[in-house]
């Protein structure tokens, strides 16, 4: 019996917690001029911003900016060892030396050749005269046909020898000359790999970001440092996927940087990226800002506000008074459904349900 009446009370008591732990609030919809905006986070990004890679694989023997310094177009930034691209490159002018001599018409093999087509032509003047010499004998019946024919054979291989004499050469003469032009193209691409161990900035900017350290190993494509320019920042946002749809380029754009809550910079949309992030699950967009920045440190996180659009005279409830599925409850305990506009943090257009007379009612914990 005692326990059955401990229940009791304790049910009761919950009632009466749960009953005292709510209010109910009433209002009516109101017209108002707002403004539709989508808010997105981001972060500061500096302008022409670029990854300095390394271009070669080797230590870094030689590194001269740190982070905040100002570099110039051009300005030596680093420098990898990396023996291999500077052997190359000497071995590249040996070669290129060789292969310019075997050009030379008094090259060894060029040379010997020569001599070899110039022998072939003097014994061809002899085996002409000697066939020449023949036929008149043979036509004198002084010699047999078959000595002259085989005098006859002797010239037609002269004349065979020269030729393939004659075509060795052009060969060898052709061969050497490629060989030239490989060689020198492989002297300028072993003259630009040896310059890629000097690491030089493609523009300047501001060292935003030193990524190695002197005597670190770094492989071809590793970044070094991250440069930009200090001057001109822009916002770069990141807008839910669900809210792309309604950001236009032009569109204005209200910018607080998370050091400077109290201050608000304008801008505008110049740029949406077509990338999808899949971690975030939003869109990225640029701001550029029209305001002067006081602040211009790259990373720095902020908040913006694209303006949609601005609405005069808009029907609008509080946004507690929405439930799920568009419900709105009627003061005496019905529900309809409305139709809405646009949604903010704060206020919700009414499109079609409800009018200045409606009293509507919301429940609100205490």
């Amino acid at each position: 019996m005692k326990d059955s009446i401990k229940t009791i009370l304790l049910l009761t008591g919950l009632i009466l917690v749960s009953s005292c732990g709510k209010i109910t609030t009433e209002t009516k919809p109101i017209r108002k001029d707002v403004t539709e905006t989508v808010f997105a986070s981001g972060i500061l990004v500096p302008e022409d911003q670029y990854n300095l890679t390394s271009l070669s694989d080797g230590y870094i023997k030689k590194l001269d900016i740190e982070e905040g310094d100002i570099v110039t177009e051009n300005q030596l930034l680093a420098i990898v060892d990396n023996e291999q691209s500077i052997i190359s490159a000497k071995s590249s002018v040996d070669l290129l030396t060789i292969a310019m001599a075997n050009t030379n018409p008094n090259a060894p093999a060029l040379k010997q050749a020569e001599i070899n087509v110039e022998l072939a032509k003097q014994k061809l003047i002899q085996d002409q005269k000697q066939a020449d010499r023949y036929k008149k004998l043979y036509e004198l019946n002084s010699v047999s046909k078959l000595e002259y024919e085989n005098i006859v054979l002797n010239l037609n291989n002269s004349k065979t020898n020269l030729l393939s004499l004659q075509e060795n050469y052009k060969l060898l003469k052709q061969q050497a000359d490629q060989q030239l032009i490989i060689q020198k193209s492989q002297k300028e691409v072993d003259d630009v790999s040896e310059n890629y161990n000097e690491i030089k900035a493609i523009v300047g900017g501001k060292v935003y970001e030193l990524k190695k350290e002197l005597g670190d190993y770094i492989r071809k494509g590793d970044v070094i440092a991250v440069i930009g320019n200090p001057e001109k920042l822009y916002a770069l946002l990141s807008v839910d996927e669900t809210n792309i749809s309604k950001v236009k380029l032009q569109q204005e754009a209200i910018i607080q940087l998370n050091p400077e809550l109290d201050k608000t910079y304008k801008g505008m949309v110049t740029e949406i990226y077509p990338a999808f992030d899949v971690q975030t699950q939003s869109f990225y967009c640029k701001i550029e800002f029209e305001d002067t920045l006081n602040f211009k440190i790259s990373g720095t996180q902020l908040q913006g506000n694209i303006i949609i659009e601005n609405k005069n005279n808009a029907l609008v409830i509080p946004r507690n008074y929405l439930g799920y599925g568009n419900k709105v409850k009627l003061k005496g305990g019905d529900e309809i459904t409305v139709e809405t506009g646009f949604i903010s943090n704060d206020w919700v257009e009414i499109v079609k349900g409800l009018d200045e007379n409606t009293l509507i009612i919301a429940d609100k914990i205490k």
